[in-house]
């Protein structure tokens, strides 16, 4: 650096952002797998994370993830992929259908997770769904 030139400024000047919140992962994952139909442990995930959200309250009845378990038993009896309702479907502008929201936290991500496995054949939770954007958004809350 010659003489006479300011120093540059710090990076995290400019990249000072908000923490990661529920409904923002709820929205993420509705891009990231959405158009993947919705099975019980997608729905168990979003029922979770809405909880999580509500700081354990049961939440609203008709809300995200009642609206999610009603989207899964659709789908377990429907015949066809192109008549079951997706991820998206559930999720969009998810963190507007939120009575509450809040910053996700590792707690959160880690109950998620459980109520995802739980429902889940595989002992891995989707890449790209739920319980993986909320593990993600976790670690990046960690940093901030």
């Amino acid at each position: 650096m010659s003489q006479g030139q300011p120093p540059k400024p710090h990076m995290d000047k400019y990249f000072d952002l908000e923490p990661i919140t529920i409904g923002e992962v709820l929205e993420t994952a509705a891009v990231s797998v959405g158009d993947t139909p919705i099975e019980s442990s997608d729905a168990d995930a979003i029922q979770a994370a809405e909880r999580r959200a509500s700081c354990g309250d049961e939440g609203e009845s008709g809300g995200l993830g009642d609206t999610a378990q009603a989207a899964a038993s659709f789908n377990a009896t429907a015949a066809q992929n192109v008549h079951k309702t997706n991820i998206s479907d559930v999720l969009r502008n998810a963190a507007s259908k939120l009575p509450h929201d809040k910053a996700v936290t590792c707690e959160d991500a880690e109950a998620v997770k459980g109520a995802e496995l739980r429902g889940r054949l595989e002992t891995v939770v989707r890449p790209g769904g739920v319980a993986d954007t909320m593990s993600k958004a976790a670690k990046v809350n960690l940093q901030d």
